[in-house]
This record gives C-alpha cells, structure tokens and sequence, in this order.
C-alpha cells in the first residue's frame, strides 16, 4: 500500500492539475502520480508538471530531496497512456510526437538531477514508469512490485532510456527482459540492478514516519540511506533469474531472434525444458519488428552515452507510428481487443535483418 501518513493534506500543484501531487515535509519534496484508476499511466500533462516541480526544487534550498510515488495500491506507473498516443496520430495530431519528447527529457533530467531522488517502486512499474525510477538514486521496490519493460507485446520497443539501462544488466538479462518483455519481482530487479534496496509493503507508512522525523546533515544521499539501512534490504534470497541466468546468457546471446527461438525449441535438458519452450511460446506472441529493432538496440546501447541512447530511441520513435507495429498491437489489444493482432511481417522467418537496420539509418551518436 502508499503510506497515508499524518502529515498535511497533499495539495493538488494546481486547481486544475490533480493527477500530479505535490508537497514539501521536512525538507523533501514528495511527488505523488495520481490516477490510480488508469494505474497512474503518463500523461503529457502529468510529464510537464513533474518536470516543472522538479525544476523548481532543484532551485529550492529549502529543499534536500525528493521522493517519487504512485498512489493507490496497485502501480507506481504502468507506462505511458498509450490510447491517448494512438488517437492523436489517428486524427493527425501531434500529441504522440510531443510526448515522447518531452518525457526523454523528464526521465533525463531525473537521470541527472542533483538532489537525491527516492523512487518507492510499489506494485507495477511498467514502461515509462521504469523510465522514471531508472535515473533515481536510491530504486526501492516491495514484495508487491512488478517491474516489466513489456513493450514488444504492443509492437513497441523498450524505450525510455531502457537502451541504456537494459543493456547494462548483467550478462544477456537485459536483452532477455526487453526482447521478451516478461515481468519480475524484487529479487531478481536486486540482482539485476533495476533496483538497489527492498523494503516491505507494509513498511511504507514506517518509511514516511522517519523521513518526516529524520535530522539533516551534510549529506543528503548518506541521511536517506540510513534511514532505508533501518528498514529496508538491498539483498534478497532465491532470485529466479540466477538459476536461468546461464540458459538466458546462452540463448540471448545468439545472433538474431530466429535462432533464439529455434534453439529454444531445440531443448532437452529436463530442468531448462519448460522454461525453454515457454520462452519460445511468448516471442512467437511479440511483435517480429519489435524484438528484431529491440535487439539491435540494445546491443547498440551497450556502446552508447545515456544522451546517446535517448537520441536514438527518439529516432526510432519518429518512424515507428507510421512504419512500426505499434498502431496495430494497440488495436488489437486495447481499442478491438480481438487479441490477435496483424504484425508486419507477420512470422519472425519473414523478418529480413535489411529492414531492421532501415531504422537506425541516419542515425548518429554525439560522440560523447
């Protein structure tokens, strides 16, 4: 659950604006995502008002650090509003063009941001809602959390900066998560990185108690650690992924998605079997462009600057709503939901590796 503790009442930052809440306590800005009946997805007005109170604490000396959320009890952020994307370029808006701009540079600017962020990670964090916590200093998920980058399933790419911080999972994890887009828990976003501590659910409220009472001193980063070192663990047991971490780096590690799946197939040892073919079952479900492009770039990202992988998802973002799968996996899947949704091409064995590479023509890294 998000705490409800006993503090003032969270002020909307406008008599308009409540889907972004915002407050100061004992000298940390609290930031509260606030649709919790939409799973707190982005909108490109909550993207402006989380940038606009973070520009303004940045300022702010009165203000050490902030603490990002979602409210309600089931996500911090399940992604972008994807339905407000679809019907913007359906009606020839520029909605989907500005949005995607403008949450780069929110997600950068938090990458970047000089004052120590504390992201609580509970319930699902999915999409742009990784793109959020992935730049915070101190990533704190809970038995309740659900991290997924599940974007290939709507015929869509990790985006993000998920080009950056996937690909700098250990070993093929990252190329595993973003190419399958399956969903893990606690101690497998531990052991990958995607978050640092782990604190129970039910200690939310416990957490906001100490924040609210925590002394100040030189450095903000060291106090907030402290009081998480009371609560909170940063490793857990029996993480899943360490068991299939050498099939996974095997089997992810293999040129192209074709020969993933073949290979996967082609399993026999009892203990990888079922895993195997149920991997193999899931990638025929994604989008083939999305896993083919969501390949190369993350491999591509391996050498990249943070900028750099921002920039190149944003060229591909700029051809994908008109030569991507994504306008048809959302069709399918949110506006018809017949679930079966046309790809383009239809069959990975269709998937040339000529029209992969067409998308990252034209595109050049900063040299940073």
């Amino acid at each position: 659950m998000t705490a409800e503790v006993s503090s003032p009442v969270i002020q909307p930052m406008d008599a308009t604006q409540n889907d972004v809440l915002a407050e100061v306590r004992n000298h940390i800005g609290h930031l509260t995502l606030n649709r919790p009946a939409g799973l707190n997805a982005l909108t490109l007005d909550m993207v402006r008002n989380l940038q606009r109170q973070l520009d303004a604490w940045a300022q702010d000396a009165a203000v050490h650090a902030v603490v990002l959320r979602g409210a309600g009890e089931k996500a911090f952020c399940a992604g972008g509003d994807i339905r407000s994307l679809y019907d913007s370029f359906k009606s020839g808006d520029s909605l989907h063009q500005d949005f995607f701009v403008e949450e780069y540079a929110l997600d950068l600017a938090i990458h970047h941001y000089r004052k120590p962020v504390l992201a609580l990670m509970d319930g699902f964090v999915l999409g742009g809602g990784m793109g959020l916590v992935q730049g915070a200093d101190l990533r704190v998920v809970t038995d309740k959390s659900r991290l997924a980058m599940p974007e290939v399933g709507i015929g869509y790419f990790p985006d993000v900066g998920g080009s950056y911080f996937l690909s700098r999972v250990p070993g093929e994890l990252g190329i595993y998560l973003g190419v399958s887009g399956v969903q893990i828990r606690a101690a497998d976003a531990l052991y990958c990185g995607l978050a640092n501590w782990c604190l129970a659910s039910d200690k939310i409220a416990a957490l906001d108690e100490q924040l609210d009472q925590m002394e100040w001193h030189d450095a903000p980063l060291k106090d907030l650690q402290g009081v998480l070192a009371g609560l909170a663990v940063q490793q857990l047991p029996d993480a899943p992924l360490i068991a299939l971490r050498p099939a996974i780096d095997h089997f992810f590690a293999l040129p192209d998605v074709p020969s993933m799946v073949e290979q996967l197939r082609a399993v026999t040892v009892a203990d990888s079997h079922d895993w195997a073919l149920a991997t193999a079952d899931l990638l025929e479900t994604r989008s083939p462009l999305a896993m083919g492009v969501t390949l190369e770039m993350l491999r591509r990202g391996r050498h990249l600057s943070l900028e750099d992988c921002f920039a190149l998802e944003l060229h591909l973002d700029r051809q994908w709503f008109e030569r991507g799968d994504l306008i048809e996996g959302v069709r399918a899947l949110l506006i018809d939901k017949d679930k079966t949704p046309r790809w383009n091409p239809p069959t990975l064995q269709a998937l040339s590796a000529g029209h992969v590479a067409s998308f990252f023509e034209g595109f050049e890294q900063s040299g940073s």
